[in-house]
């Protein structure tokens, strides 16, 4: 079946654009010209991707990012025009995944929208990662901290598996970069810290076995 992909942005030729190529890729698109409709779109249909303009009529894209976290993890996509720190540093904590600046390329939208809507393989035949309390499920992507679950962003969810899988083993920020976002990553080193920062915040005081390795990057360690 088909994935289904919400495009929320109030410039219709920009919008028709952006659907042209998810189409053509097999995806099912649904549009939204304003933050209201938007919500409504996002209720009523299974929604596995949310491409999300700040700048909208009705509710802007931080109020729409914001409502839609409180009931999903679904992967956010934003899209700004203005390139300022403040803009995609907020984006980052009220729950986005990630961010392109407009004017951008829709291949590097597309490529963007296909990395977060695939999910990580699981290799051999675990189907848990543990360590420090903290127990993530591969099947259903699900994280639980001493049996009790907690709700991670698509990305955080990333930054985590990738942590646990290599637990006690330096993983360079470039490394880090790289497996999340690919090669072809072109946002601002920022981004990382941002999500780590979520990351950590979401995990309470098991946030500690999340190591910072200065001017190296980071591992996971079960400490007491």
């Amino acid at each position: 079946m088909a994935k289904t992909i919400l495009i929320v942005e109030d410039q219709q030729v920009l919008r028709e654009i952006m659907k042209e190529y998810l189409t053509d890729e097999g995806y099912q698109v649904l549009e939204a010209g304003d933050g209201r409709l938007a919500l409504e779109l996002f209720q009523e249909h299974d929604v596995q991707l949310v491409i999300l303009d700040i700048m909208l009529p009705e509710l802007d894209g931080w109020s729409v990012c914001r409502r839609i976290r409180k009931v999903s993890n679904v992967p956010i996509l934003m899209l700004t025009s203005r390139s300022e720190e403040d803009d995609t540093l907020l984006g980052f904590e009220l729950g986005a995944d990630d961010y392109v600046i407009k004017p951008c390329s829709p291949p590097i939208l597309l490529a963007r929208s296909k990395r977060l809507l695939e999910s990580r393989p699981i290799h051999g035949l675990r189907d848990m990662l543990i360590g420090g309390g903290i127990a993530i499920h591969l099947p259903s992507r699900t994280v639980s901290i001493n049996g009790e679950k907690i709700s991670l962003t698509h990305t955080e969810y990333e930054i985590l598996t990738y942590l646990m899988e290599n637990k006690g083993i330096l993983l360079s920020r470039e490394q880090l970069i790289t497996k999340i976002w690919g090669y072809d990553f072109d946002g601002e080193d920022r981004t990382l810290s941002s999500h780590i920062r979520n990351l950590r915040a979401k995990l309470g005081e098991h946030a500690k076995h999340i190591v910072t390795v200065v001017r190296s990057g980071y591992r996971f360690e079960e400490r007491p």
